[in-house]
């Protein structure tokens, strides 16, 4: 695991936010950790941000290390991702993912919740595996499924765990478009420049009335994880 989890660049007004342990970028706790302080920079600093993995990788979802070892830790973890996810999702800046590679379980429900989604093209593969595993994909989960993927496929990509390509991924709802992989960190940082020249206030307060009745379920869902 490398020592720095998240990176953090500012470039003119936007936050590089860069996930990378140098591996399958699971989102455990430390991870958690990280991603929410730089974060709690970006608030300060920046007017838009982008979030991108490691090159062929955007995120593995949760440590199975941790879901393997059972016990607390597992609901620490998960309602962390849950806090991690609501939190993006009313973040009050524009939030652009650059998606540089597979984006699996919780990985992609983080696409759920940036504002656009930028997909590299490539052999990746992009979606919800949990019902494949042995899981059950957690209320907070089919919570942002419900608002964010197409109604054509939220089954699909629900109950039969079925996986995409990025093409097949932006018909679902995962991702807003692809680009070339070489061509993705200039277009991710060329989008969230054009969403910094907004007006943040109105943004941020069309943001909370637009999600306010998915945010509000999304509260109450964490009362029952951990």
């Amino acid at each position: 695991m490398r020592d720095e989890l998240v990176s953090y660049e500012l470039r003119e007004s936007v936050a590089l936010l860069g996930f990378d342990d140098g591996k399958a970028n699971v989102i455990g706790p430390a991870a958690q950790a990280a991603l929410h302080a730089a974060l709690d920079r970006a608030e300060k600093e920046a007017r838009a941000l982008v979030l991108a993995g490691r090159p062929g990788r955007f995120s593995a979802g949760f440590d199975l290390g941790v879901m393997r070892a059972g016990g607390a830790e597992v609901a620490r973890m998960v309602r962390g991702g849950a806090e991690l996810a609501a939190r993006l999702y009313a973040f009050p800046l524009p939030v652009v993912a650059a998606v540089t590679g597979h984006a699996l379980a919780m990985g992609a429900v983080l696409l759920l919740v940036a504002d656009e989604r930028i997909g590299a093209s490539g052999d990746f593969k992009i979606g919800l595996n949990e019902t494949a595993i042995g899981m059950t994909l957690p209320d907070f989960a089919l919570i942002l499924t419900r608002e964010r993927l197409a109604p054509t496929h939220l089954t699909r990509a629900t109950l039969n765990a079925e996986i995409f390509g990025p093409d097949g991924a932006v018909e679902a709802g995962f991702l807003d478009r692809v680009v070339p992989a070489a061509e993705l960190p200039q277009e991710a940082f060329a989008r969230a420049s054009a969403l910094a020249a907004l007006d943040l206030s109105a943004h941020c307060a069309t943001k909370r009335r637009l999600r306010e009745v998915a945010l509000a379920a999304l509260r109450e869902s964490l009362s029952a994880v951990g």
